[in-house]
């Protein structure tokens, strides 16, 4: 007799408009119970990315979407060899993947999917990936790789480990993969997170959540103006936060100055970042409507909060006074920036010790914020260079994904 998984699994196999398979099918979500679990950063995992990285380099849609070339740097070769080396095995222990894993991509960030995929199979687990309901064109493109790259010989049964569906917020699939999953990984804001758990997992299975995030930028006015590539950064500050709208949680918010030239450096890093903008950015009207709404609640929440105009609303500031945790529930996307001159790190206190805070990306030192971390700060899980707040690491949100994805053998 087949079970209710088993039937809706063959169902939706055959109903593109309730769940559509851009890799693997029924059949192969299926079979993944039975799967083997693997040692991480096995040799035939290895070469499998590497290959799906050669297919993304190769193909011609890859040049028009940047975040496709990063993942596909992200998971050459000489990178994934790089990795291994990080995360060596210990002596007198063995390393598998846990089983099966259950991926919810988050709807706006259309690379996401890919990063947490790749994830579970260099953990040695098998992977049901829910990709974003909207047909990003890099989505097509990344799932095109891994379905034709696991279709070549020399490539036998990695296809077995993965499969890519898109479907809508039906609870009862969502009960079906939680409840074949080991570890469910759930990217998404606090709401998605909830509407997620209410579908049961299995006894001794574990959710895995990245929530609500913001993050913030650190320039050293003295060190800014002593740069003769200023260009560029403005280039990789776009590449922070324009590239993705600011909806990804790596995305600065606020950017916190400190140094004793912050009027002139301010003055040079703004218009070059404006002249980017107008170059490369597509504006469009409701997030004009949905930055002056914000601008104007931060004014009415903060005295003494100001408002600078660039010509446009393309780029949006507000300078404030004084920070806290509460001002980022004011942050809007598409270049909507707050703006804090910083005299003491400490002051930062309140705003970096709320766990929401992910990302700090610095023009500067790093060991500028370590009183905070010397304080015992509860926030800010990662410290990188302005322009690389976006670099993906198996270190993440403060986890260690290869220890939370595996399982350790005691010998």
């Amino acid at each position: 007799m087949r079970d209710k998984g088993s039937d809706l699994l063959e169902k939706t196999g055959t109903v593109p408009d309730q769940m559509l398979y851009l890799a693997g099918d029924a059949k192969t979500v299926e079979a993944m119970s039975g799967l083997p679990a693997r040692e991480p950063f096995a040799g035939d995992i290895l070469r499998y990315l590497s290959e799906v990285s050669k297919a993304l380099m190769a193909d011609t849609r890859t040049r028009n979407y940047p975040d496709v070339v990063t993942f596909a740097f992200w998971i050459r070769r000489a990178s994934l060899e790089e990795m291994k080396a990080r995360f060596p095995a210990r002596e007198s222990t063995v390393r598998l993947g846990r089983g099966i894993t259950f991926h919810i991509a988050p709807s706006n960030v259309p690379v996401n999917f890919a990063y947490s995929l790749a994830v579970g199979l260099l953990t040695g687990n098998a992977c049901i990936v829910r990709v974003p309901q909207l047909e990003f064109a890099q989505v097509g493109i990344i799932a095109d790789a891994f379905r034709t790259v696991a279709g070549n010989s020399g490539m036998s049964g990695q296809g077995d480990y993965l499969a890519l569906v898109r479907y809508g917020h039906e609870q009862e699939i969502n009960d079906l993969f939680s409840g074949m999953a080991d570890i469910r990984i759930i990217w998404g804001g606090d709401t998605a997170i909830g509407k997620i758990r209410r579908s049961p997992l299995k006894p001794g299975s574990t959710d895995l959540t990245f929530a609500d995030r913001y993050s913030v930028a650190v320039v050293d006015a003295d060190a800014y103006l002593k740069r003769d590539d200023k260009d560029r950064m403005a280039q990789e500050f776009y590449n922070d936060t324009y590239l993705m709208d600011q909806n990804a949680c790596t995305s600065p918010g606020i950017v916190i100055w400190t140094g004793t030239q912050r009027e002139t450096a301010k003055a040079q890093f703004w218009d070059r970042l404006y002249r980017e903008v107008c170059e490369r950015y597509t504006f469009q009207q409701i997030q004009g409507v949905d930055k002056l709404t914000a601008a104007y609640l931060v004014a009415a929440r903060v005295k003494g909060a100001q408002v600078i105009c660039h010509g446009d609303n393309r780029l949006v500031r507000v300078s404030v006074p004084k920070v806290d945790a509460g001002l980022m529930d004011l942050r809007t996307a598409g270049g909507f920036f707050l703006e804090y001159d910083c005299g003491d790190v400490m002051e930062l206190k309140d705003l970096l010790n709320d766990r929401r805070c992910q990302t700090a990306g610095i023009w500067g030192s790093h060991d500028w914020l370590a009183p905070l971390l010397d304080a015992g700060i509860k926030g800010l899980d990662r410290i990188t260079d302005t322009g690389h707040t976006m670099d993906f690491d198996l270190i993440w949100d403060g986890y260690d994904l290869v220890s939370a994805l595996t399982r350790t053998v005691k010998i």
